[in-house]
């Protein structure tokens, strides 16, 4: 297939086949856009067709994934409601399709990951960073609710540093995220493709249908509770974008001043 914002290659290694999807948008700092995810859920759910045992997920030239972008925020201003959840769906099918994937997944994390970038990162089961590479959940700072990515940061920290970075909104470095426990390791710039291949290798090695049953499993044991908290995050995301503060806050990010916030006075 054709894709316009994403690339995939299929190369095999020693022991098996392994699939690579690079955002390409570099212009853009891989900035997502509707195009863009729904060429992600296709490339993720054909993914299975193709043989492949790893899937690893990265970003063109600087930039893991910036958030959504600025077109995209531009638009928001004249969506109804329906339109909303819409679009609130289709980042649930996104991070869905890649959270059930039944071969392991490797994101390799070379610069920003913000906002849903970040959810990409860390819904992976490997996530691997380079010094230069930045996380944030930055939606409280232009008056969003980080609905959906906080069900599945929820998975991967605890309580108080899920909470930190939800409210603060603020962009920690690989080191404090390695700390947080949003990164497996940090590896120097230069050797990030080594030791994605040589993860890759040590994932080929063993059983495919074990892992497929044990990711199976771990998916099947958070289910009950994924599908409550996604539920739950759709309503809210639906319901925070009729919000004073959504419209300020978007505003003020297209205009780029400090937003003003009226809500709580």
């Amino acid at each position: 297939m054709n894709y316009k914002t994403i690339t995939v290659a299929d190369r095999n290694l020693n022991q098996g086949a392994v699939r690579t999807i690079t955002l390409h948008r570099p212009e853009r700092r891989n900035a997502m856009t509707p195009e863009m995810q729904l060429e992600l859920i296709s490339a993720l759910e054909e993914t299975a067709a193709t043989g492949a045992r790893v899937l690893v997920l990265t970003g063109a030239d600087n930039a893991f994934c910036s958030g959504l972008d600025i077109s995209v925020l531009k638009s928001m201003q004249g969506k109804s409601a329906i339109e909303y959840r819409a679009d609130a769906e289709h980042i649930s099918r996104l991070f869905l399709a890649l959270y059930e994937q039944q071969i392991p997944t490797i994101a390799a994390v070379h610069g920003p990951a913000i906002a849903g970038g970040a959810g990409l990162a860390i819904i992976c089961d490997f996530t691997l960073a380079t010094p230069e590479a930045k996380f944030g959940f930055t939606e409280v700072r232009i008056g969003f609710v980080p609905a959906l990515v906080s069900a599945f940061l929820a998975l991967h920290i605890d309580g108080k540093h899920c909470r930190d970075l939800l409210l603060t909104g603020r962009i920690v470095d690989a080191e404090e995220a390695f700390r947080m426990g949003l990164v497996n390791e940090i590896v120097p710039h230069e050797q990030l493709a080594m030791r994605v291949e040589s993860l890759a290798e040590e994932l080929l090695a063993n059983s495919p249908e074990s892992i497929a049953a044990t990711k199976r499993l771990l998916a099947t044991q958070h289910r009950p509770w994924l599908a409550v908290a996604i539920k739950a995050a759709l309503e809210a995301n639906a319901q925070s974008r009729e919000t004073v503060d959504f419209r300020e806050g978007v505003a003020a990010f297209l205009e780029k001043r400090k937003a003003v916030w009226n809500s709580g006075q």
